[in-house]
């Protein structure tokens, strides 16, 4: 594999599947090179000084005029494991694999948090639950007899991707070009709209750089 394969496989994912995906997969690429250069194998790098996509940064967030639309069409959601988890979300501002995973065995209901054993970047996280979220928690704990908090019919135990609940939520509320990480953003605009700075904002969504915060 050389640099000219690479190059023309980032090309072609580009134009086929988009940039991002594209500059996911260099990424990977030179992962998986520096790794075996690391374990001693004495070849070069292929995906080495190839230049990414620019990527636009995604600014989308919970407006406030699409606040009681959202909550109103998510009370109505008939799947009340997938309503839970997206309001956990939301009020956790933590990332969507996370909260998919998320363990009985990891909240601590007494002193209110919630201990990530390993976050995307690398690293435990401790998130301090707001009171509705532990409302929230309590009360599926009463009918619980799973591991997981949002248990699932998978290979995983947990619940999977709620892609259909997602969607029947954002028809409903007539809202468009939502994600699901979109709600780890709201939390975090709207620490900022209320005069939160930088470090505890950071420190909320477990970022491990200022410029991932802003």
């Amino acid at each position: 594999i050389d640099r000219a394969e690479v190059e023309r496989l980032h090309a072609k994912i580009g134009k086929e599947n988009g940039t991002t995906q594209a500059n996911r997969l260099l990424e990977r690429i030179r992962s998986i090179f520096n790794k075996a250069i690391d374990w001693g194998w004495e070849g070069t790098n292929p995906a080495a000084g190839i230049k990414k996509y620019k990527e636009k940064s995604r600014d989308r967030f919970l407006q406030p005029d699409e606040l009681p639309r959202f909550f109103e069409a998510l009370a109505n959601e008939p799947n009340e494991t997938a309503r839970d988890f997206f309001m956990t979300s939301l009020l956790t501002g933590a990332r969507k694999s996370n909260v998919l995973a998320m363990r009985w065995k990891d909240i601590n209901f007494n002193a209110a948090t919630w201990r990530i054993e390993e976050t995307k970047n690398g690293e435990a996280q401790t998130v301090h639950l707001p009171a509705q979220a532990v409302e929230l928690l309590k009360a599926r704990k009463l009918d619980s007899d799973s591991p997981w908090v949002f248990p699932g019919s998978g290979k995983s135990g947990h619940l999977a991707d709620p892609k259909k609940a997602w969607t029947r939520i954002l028809s409903e509320a007539g809202i468009d070009d939502l994600r699901i990480h979109d709600l780890r953003r709201t939390l975090g605009s709207y620490q900022a709209a209320t005069g939160a700075n930088g470090y505890i904002i950071g420190k909320s969504l477990g970022h491990k750089s200022q410029q991932s915060t802003a």
